[in-house]
């Protein structure tokens, strides 16, 4: 790897429109008067972090749930997965990351399988921080099939600046586990739901790296993690 690939961070298609509109912003600026123009090329810069899209090194070991996102694990709490995902009315324990801004915005698949749905829903743009999100916030919902044959859910909610899901996933489709699928832009949450006797390897409060950091084994008897980040 040369010396340049290790420092410059490869930037998501998704970003490249915004990226040239925050440019040619700054120009119009610049021309009318310089400490704008600074202003502008900050925010600019600040659009280029946004829209990074950095390598990541997947577990490879089989079992393992990776989380779909950078962020912090907000809540871990028993919920109903979306109903338009069809997987039933009874509660599953629910891990919920929380995205802010300067976060990468990249979704990664949690684990190898085949998507059995993959389903979009218009609703509001509350605080991605309100547990009520889940419900009411516009959403993106993937139903997952595992290799064994169990499923879990994971969902992109928009956020309160969100205004734009993107997801790359189709119904049939096989994806591999840390695979990047979409794009959430300007805050938002991503939550995942676990098979049923599943426990959580992430405690609230915890930095998770999408594609990287060990959610869940589906393999393992080990106990839930206790305590919280403070």
């Amino acid at each position: 790897m040369s010396a340049l690939q290790s420092v410059v961070v490869p930037i998501n298609r998704a970003g490249w429109p915004f990226i040239a509109l925050f440019a040619a912003a700054t120009a119009v600026l610049a021309f009318v008067a310089q400490p704008l123009g600074w202003i502008g090329a900050l925010l600019t810069a600040w659009c280029v972090y946004f829209f990074r899209d950095p390598d990541r090194v997947v577990p490879a070991r089989p079992g393992l749930l990776v989380s779909p996102a950078d962020g912090t694990v907000q809540m871990i709490v028993p919920a109903v997965p979306p109903p338009e995902l069809g997987m039933g009315p009874e509660p599953r324990l629910r891990i919920s990351i929380f995205l802010n801004v300067f976060n990468v915005h990249v979704n990664r698949t949690p684990a190898a399988g085949t998507v059995k749905a993959a389903e979009y829903r218009k609703g509001r743009f509350l605080n991605a921080a309100l547990d009520k999100a889940s419900e009411e916030n516009e959403r993106m919902a993937i139903r997952l099939r595992l290799d064994d044959g169990r499923e879990i859910a994971f969902v992109q909610i928009a956020g309160l600046v969100a205004r734009r899901i993107i997801c790359h996933l189709k119904p049939g489709q096989a994806v591999a586990a840390g695979e990047r699928y979409g794009l959430i832009r300007f805050g938002s949450r991503t939550d995942i739901y676990l098979p049923d006797g599943v426990h959580p390897q992430v405690i609230v409060g915890q930095t998770t790296i999408g594609g990287e950091t060990v959610i869940a084994d589906l393999n393992s008897t080990e106990p839930a993690r206790l305590g919280e980040v403070r």
